[in-house]
Formats: C-alpha cells, structure tokens, sequence
C-alpha cells in the first residue's frame, strides 16, 4: 500500500482542486450578478497556469517513479487542509479563485482571517512547498515557491488597493 500512498494523495489534491475551481466559478459568477467586480483579471491565466504547471510536475514525478513519500511532509500538508476548509468557510459566498470586490459587503473578519490577514495564500504557499517535499520531489518545491511568490508578489498589490481603500471606507454587511 505504501507504493500507492503518492498517487493517493495527487488523486486527493488532484480532485479537490477540481472541487474548488467548480465552487470558486460559481461563487464568481454570483458575485459579479448581483454587482460585484473583478480587479487584475490580466494575472488570472498566469496564475491558472503555475498551480496547473505544479500539478502536472507532481504528477510527472509519480509517472516517472521519482517520488518516494516523505511522512513528516505528508501529514504537514494534510494538516493544512482542515485550514484551508476553515478559511473557505469563513469567506463563504465570497469565496474565489479571482480577485472579486462586492462594494456594499464587509470585509471578513472571522476565522482564521481574525488572525491572518490572507490565510488562504498563507495556506498555498504552505502547500506548494510541501506537496513536492511530501513526495520527495524537493526541486520541484524550490522552483514552484519561488514562481508562487513572484505571483502573489503581484496578486497581494492588486488585491491590497482594493483591500485599503474598502478599509477606510466600511460598508455595512451584506
């Protein structure tokens, strides 16, 4: 079973990243219906195409026999999940893989947003690091944090205009 234990965990991240991307397209798509608008859609395709790019090189490694599952990095990255439930949960309706700014909504405070001001990206930069380590891939975790961080290097500029100028105007909660 031991053997199986990296295709189990890509099959895991693999399905629920389709999971997302199903409740992030429809959160999105509810959003900007009732009004909401989307900032730094240009960024969007490049980002789509790294996380993409992380997977498939996970899988990669798997199809050509390099990974050898590392258990500390493994039960680390499982770890993170109940987090990344946490924070999905919290944002709720807002919820999304795009950067989407609802004027008349306050900004989320619960959760893990209480304590982190972007727990989700917190939680990705965790996650793209330790997936590759869990599998024994360490090059590919050097490689995909550092493209990672130059695009939320960029994802955090865009986002964090929105976020200041909501701050110092508060909104009443939707």
């Amino acid at each position: 079973m031991s053997g199986h234990l990296p295709a189990l965990l890509l099959i895991f991240v693999t399905l629920q990243r389709l999971a997302e991307l199903v409740i992030a397209r429809r959160n999105t798509r509810v959003l900007l219906a009732a009004g909401a608008h989307e900032i730094g859609a240009r960024h969007y395709p490049v980002m789509v195409i790294l996380h993409a790019s992380w997977l498939l090189a996970l899988w990669a490694g798997w199809v050509l026999g390099a990974t050898q599952l590392q258990p500390w990095a493994a039960w680390l990255y499982l770890l993170l999940q109940p987090l990344r439930i946490w924070t999905m949960a919290s944002l709720g309706r807002y919820w999304t893989t795009r950067v989407i700014v609802v004027p008349s909504a306050a900004l989320v405070r619960t959760g893990p947003y209480r304590f982190v001001r972007h727990p989700n990206y917190l939680i990705v930069i965790m996650e793209i690091a330790l997936l590759p380590l869990a599998l024994g891939l360490w090059p590919l975790a050097v490689i995909f944090s550092l493209l990672n961080a130059a695009m939320l290097r960029h994802r955090l500029a865009v986002e964090g205009g929105s976020l200041r100028r909501r701050e110092a105007a508060p909104m009443s909660p939707s």
